[in-house]
């Protein structure tokens, strides 16, 4: 059997320079932590906010297309809404037009927290476009967007 081929380390510091998936991971945890902490007060997670402000809706979704929207499994999603569903901040409903479809709903507790959190998320949101050059979050929105389509 051969010797299995190496690398060198300079592909490595290529790999850890240019990787776009490397670098938008790391924006994204940081980003994630930053609001995390900023949500805490109210209790909630930047994924949890996310997932509440998703169904901030006139009616109900199904719930594929919000899974579509944050980008995830259904199995992900069920696994996110249950702590949501224990505290009673959304609500699983079935479907009136298929009884195998579900809708998810957000409970009057949970329109009064994501009212109670959404000024933490603008000025936390604030604070860190404040911090990208002029006029780069609005090409960077749009870069993420393209990419993410």
């Amino acid at each position: 059997m051969s010797e299995p081929a190496e690398l060198p380390f300079a592909t490595t510091l290529m790999v850890r320079d240019h990787c776009l998936c490397l670098h938008a991971q790391r924006a994204a945890r940081a980003l994630a932590r930053r609001f995390d902490a900023a949500l805490r007060p109210v209790g909630l997670t930047n994924g949890q906010f996310s997932l509440l402000m998703s169904l901030n809706r006139p009616e109900p979704p199904p719930m594929a297309p919000v899974a579509r929207l944050l980008a995830m499994d259904r199995t992900t999603l069920t696994a996110m809404l249950k702590p949501l569903e224990r505290r009673g901040l959304v609500q699983v409903l079935v479907s009136e037009a298929d009884k195998r479809s579900r809708r998810l709903a957000l409970t009057p507790a949970g329109r009064m927290l994501l009212t109670e959190a959404m000024p933490i998320w603008t000025e936390t949101h604030a604070a860190v476009e404040a911090e990208l050059p002029p006029g780069n979050a609005a090409r960077l929105r749009a870069d993420l967007v393209a990419l993410g389509s």
